[in-house]
């Protein structure tokens, strides 16, 4: 689709989205075609625009607000949600033409069929003709005998309002209880040896991950080969800052349950220092050459002589002997060699010298350093909360060393320190996930608002019903989460967003017929809408979804079982809730006065 890639959300939320709103709208349109009869002189094409004029418009608020929703969501930051929202946005829009032109077509040559007594499979039969009358479903029977008139009641009207404000507070405590991440374990099948394995590394595994905090100074605004700089990387040495990046790592690692460091830094400027102050190690050849040549640490040392570097190095010492002290091997005799630990993580390069008084033959090489990074390891990290919060005090650790190393330097000196490890990459999006969720789902409220308070006929309070009952079915969704032990990430806010789409299924309907209804009072008009619309959600999107559920409660995959089977029951259960018992109760009491009077009233008039 343009371009888009499809992942594995879209085509597992895909189809049931497009199965939750097709099916409803279908519903809708065949229960008032069976509901409806022929007027006389209406021929069949009249009469099946007739059917057609009134339910479209409701068919059209709903997948309008639901398309708008989607591809408004397309602009959030996370690429699961954009692409599941293009996706799902594209697939109303054909779900709808779909609708009001192939299944249209389709129910009008069944309903002749119908008309002229032929039997469904074998259509070119004909039976005994028969009288068509009114049909009446058993669900619309109960709505229209039992369910409707009861809810009605004022007594069950007020113990609805309470009862539904009472959980809606409840819910909005329980929503900050909700946990952000999605263990890696969750993700594999329940017989996969993978999840063994991930298990078993929880259990039994008693060391973290390493992490570098990276020193980047590509620009070389600091010269590495300066006192001052060395002294507030250092640790280990009497001429050391009294806080310097290597102390303060040390000092985090003290308390591993809060910085979740379990090591201080690996040094190198330390090790550097006691490489070239040991004779054992800092070495050059024998020779009579103006250019010094390092002596291996392997080579014997009757081939070599002492460096001689006794004191601090100068910044010229520092220049040349730092390559030899990344290319030396540790061993027993000298363990300080750096090309083991420090190899990788000190960048140096050439320094080319533009003095032309000296032959560039004879002239010794010299290095700066460009980047380097202090390794450290994080305290045992089990969970998805364990790993991002280990990243956000990475963070926080590697702001306190950026202002340190850049602290009494002029602003185009300073570098900046950042960490680094190989899961910070799938768990940074952990520490945004809160506010990616509220933005994306504020984006579907709004769109959602404009497009039914335009649909509706800039009908006002009717769109902010609406609004409210879907907002409270967002929260109590949330508060499931909550409950239910379902996690904040990726494929469960693409579920919200879902949910959203959907809950207007569940609300636009009733809504509709409630402003198109006519009758003496609210309640009556609550009534009339919660029977006429009520059975066709109940079997559309309730009863219908069901099944399709429950064969995921029974799936192998921690994934489905969490984040498909128990979301997808809660948005059923509680969008099922919420339009057809508060809904209609909402609209008894607050609903919008009756867009067209009663006939005996305009006669009256």
């Amino acid at each position: 689709m343009a371009g888009v890639p499809a992942t594995l959300i879209i085509f597992e939320i895909i189809p049931f989205l497009v199965l939750a709103v097709g099916v409803d709208n279908i519903f809708i349109l065949v229960q008032t075609y069976q509901r409806s009869e022929r007027q006389k002189c209406e021929t069949h094409a009249e009469h099946i625009g007739r059917i057609v004029g009134e339910v479209a418009p409701s068919m059209l608020l709903s997948s309008a607000s639901e398309s708008t929703c989607f591809f408004l969501g397309a602009l959030s930051d996370m690429p699961a949600v954009r692409a599941f929202a293009l996706y799902a946005g594209m697939a109303l829009l054909i779900d709808f033409f779909m609708q009001i032109t192939c299944f249209v077509a389709i129910i009008s040559l069944d309903m002749q069929r119908q008309e002229n007594s032929k039997y469904d499979i074998f259509c070119c039969l004909q039976g005994k003709k028969k009288e068509k009358g009114i049909s009446e479903s058993v669900s619309y029977k109960f709505f229209k005998a039992i369910y409707a008139p009861f809810l009605m009641n004022k007594w069950v009207r007020n113990i609805t309002i309470i009862s539904f404000l009472g959980l809606f507070c409840f819910s909005l405590a329980s929503v900050p209880n909700i946990e952000v991440g999605l263990d890696q374990e969750v993700s594999m099948p329940e017989d996969s040896y993978v999840l063994k394995y991930f298990l078993f590394l929880k259990d039994y595994l008693s060391v973290g991950p390493p992490v570098y905090f990276v020193v980047n100074n590509t620009n070389a605004a600091l010269d590495f080969s300066e006192m001052e700089v060395q002294n507030k990387l250092c640790m280990g040495h009497p001429r050391c800052d009294s806080i310097t990046t290597g102390s303060l790592t040390s000092s985090w690692s003290k308390i591993p349950e809060d910085s979740y460091l379990a090591t201080s830094a690996m040094n190198w400027v330390d090790t550097y220092l006691n490489w070239i102050n040991d004779d054992a190690c800092c070495r050059i050849k024998k020779s009579n050459s103006t250019i010094k040549e390092p002596c291996p640490t392997e080579e014997p040392a009757s081939n070599c002589e002492p460096c001689g570097i006794k004191d601090d190095p100068t910044s010229e010492q520092f220049q040349y002997t730092i390559k030899w002290f990344l290319d030396a091997n540790p061993l027993e005799t000298c363990p300080h060699g750096g090309h083991a630990a420090f190899g990788d993580g000190v960048q140096v390069r050439s320094i080319s010298s533009k003095n032309s008084k000296f032959d560039p033959d004879k002239l010794q090489p010299k290095y700066q350093v460009v980047h380097s990074n202090l390794m450290s390891f994080h305290s045992i990290l089990k969970t998805s909360k364990d790993y991002y919060t280990a990243l956000m005090r990475a963070r926080e650790l590697a702001n306190e060393m950026t202002d340190r190393i850049n602290e009494n330097e002029p602003e185009e000196n300073h570098v900046n320190i950042f960490p680094y490890s190989v899961f910070y990459v799938y768990y940074e999006q952990y520490l945004t996930m809160w506010e990616d969720t509220i933005r994306s789902l504020l984006i579907s409220l709004v769109s959602i608002f404009v497009v039914t308070f335009i649909l509706l006929g800039f009908d006002l309070i009717s769109s902010i019903i609406i609004m409210v009952i879907i907002i409270f079915i967002l929260v109590n969704i949330l508060a499931v989460m909550s409950w239910w032990s379902i996690t904040l990430n990726a494929v469960s806010l693409v579920n919200l967003v879902m949910a959203v789409g959907i809950s207007v299924e569940f609300c636009s309907h009733i809504t509709r017929s409630f402003a198109m209804e006519a009758g003496p009072d609210k309640v009556a008009r609550a009534k009339a809408a919660l029977t006429k619309m009520g059975s066709s959600v109940l079997s559309g999107i309730t009863l219908t979804k069901f099944s399709g559920i429950l064969v995921l409660a029974f799936a192998k995959s921690q994934i489905f079982t969490i984040f498909y089977f128990r979301m997808y029951l809660a948005i059923v259960l509680v969008g099922a809730a919420h339009g057809l018992i508060f809904l209609p109760v909402v609209l008894s009491f607050f609903g919008p006065d009756a867009k067209h009077q009663d006939k005996s009233e305009k006669l009256r008039l």
